[in-house]
């Protein structure tokens, strides 16, 4: 018998890959007939630096209709996803959310379609403000955060409950993390991802070039600052600290899980102050562990700007970055900062979602004492499992903005020796009394 064909989405994915974008086009086009019933006489892919693992763009149909589309697909993940979207769920507990005219949930081919609207999303206004460096004009866009982040903390306070085991390991959002870091015959840590993209690989950084098998074992001094853990070992804790059956016991919540800002619109009313709408939730859930409920916003949010994770062609020139190896150390220099804006999400985040949820975990005597390890294990697979973080990987990283993804994840991920930094501080600031 002929092999079973890859499924549209999963096709539509490995074209728009190899640059054939009116292949990816056709077989989308053929899609929307299939999960719609209705012709689709016209479809416009958005070619963004926003979609790491998902396309989306404009569909026009045959009865007039423009819908927005998005969906998601991973090669060798798609059987790890039971309940892929669940806006309903969100909307229905409290949360603003677009709800999908249409939607189709199977693996391969998870798709979504919405009312076509006139909103950007959150990511193009913060780029735009970022580009133009007009922080006079950012004082809207931080307030509409502030509200989401407050809207947000009531929505998992509402929510928030015991655990239970089995309903916790079978949530979607662990494909964020666990599961990109494990596969069969492999230890946990090593599997998944991280073999397909790391282990036995080369790395270029600018002024050095290193094998895994040394990369792994290197401590790393950052702009001065050594650092506790290796790659190495935040790839093993990783895989063990975050296995969904030991997160099951601090408390679950009701949310989005991935409301990065490409997957929520900057909604404007006349007359009234802008808001933030999300979308697309595909890791939603009714149990997820509440220490990861916003770790992928937290990140992908701050951290991940401006421009080194989805813009890393302009690193070199906006950024200096320079390593060396000296013995077993591994030394980076670099002169990334936060934005003006990325620091005033930082501020609303701490003040008004993470101070307070880590406060009733506590009170409720629900947070681990391991809490801080939790999420900052979670924070370090944000940058190195979202994409190859290595230089000539297929996902577009130089030897700089590698550089530079690699040692903002080791400073999320491992505490510095003594000394401190943007995540100290941060962490610091979060202690619960």
């Amino acid at each position: 018998m002929p092999p079973t064909p890859e499924p549209l989405a999963a096709q539509a994915r490995t074209l728009a890959r190899q640059g054939d974008w009116a292949g990816a086009r056709a077989k989308l086009m053929q899609l929307v007939d299939e999960v719609i019933g209705v012709t689709a006489t016209d479809l416009i892919i958005n070619r963004d630096q926003y979609s790491l693992n998902s396309l989306n763009g404009r569909v026009t149909l045959s009865d007039a209709r423009q819908l927005f589309f998005k969906y998601h697909n991973e090669e060798g993940e798609d059987k790890t996803i039971e309940e892929y979207y669940n806006a309903e769920l969100l909307r229905d507990t409290g949360y603003r959310v677009d709800v999908p005219l249409f939607a189709c949930g199977e693996p391969g081919r998870q798709i979504l379609f919405y009312t076509l609207r006139d909103n950007l999303r959150l990511a193009d206004v913060c780029r735009d403000i970022e580009e133009r460096q007009a922080w006079h004009e950012m004082s809207q866009v931080v307030e509409a955060q502030r509200q989401y982040d407050h809207d947000g903390l009531a929505g998992v306070l509402r929510t928030l409950g015991p655990g239970e085991a089995d309903a916790v390991c079978r949530e979607p959002i662990h494909q964020l993390f666990h599961h990109r870091l494990v596969s069969a015959n492999n230890v946990p840590g090593f599997g998944g991802r991280v073999e397909r993209a790391y282990v036995g690989k080369t790395f270029v950084f600018p002024g050095t070039v290193v094998e895994w098998d040394q990369l792994k074992g290197l401590r790393w001094t950052i702009n001065g600052v050594t650092y506790a853990s290796s790659l190495g070992e935040l790839f093993a804790e990783s895989g063990q600290r975050l296995a969904p059956q030991r997160l099951a016991d601090h408390g679950v919540v009701t949310a989005h899980g991935d409301a990065h800002n490409a997957n929520v619109w900057y909604e404007k009313v006349s007359g009234q102050a802008p808001r933030l709408v999300s979308f697309d939730p595909a890791f939603a859930g009714r149990q997820i562990p509440a220490l990861l409920a916003e770790i992928k916003a937290t990140f992908h949010n701050i951290f991940a700007h401006p421009v080194w994770l989805y813009e890393p062609t302009r690193v070199a020139s906006q950024f200096h970055v320079t390593t060396s190896i000296k013995g077993e150390q591994m030394f980076v220099e670099h002169s990334w900062q936060l934005t003006p804006l990325r620091s005033a999400f930082l501020e609303s985040k701490s003040r008004h979602y993470w101070q307070p949820l880590l406060a009733e975990l506590h009170e409720r005597h629900w947070l681990p004492t391991d809490w801080e390890r939790v999420m900052r294990l979670a924070l370090f697979c944000c940058p190195t499992l979202v994409l190859d973080l290595r230089a000539d990987g297929g996902s577009g990283h130089t030897a700089h903005s590698s550089a530079l993804g690699f040692a903002l994840a080791m400073i999320a991920g491992s505490e510095p020796v003594e000394g401190e930094d943007i995540f100290s501080r941060f962490f610091s600031g979060l202690q619960p009394h």
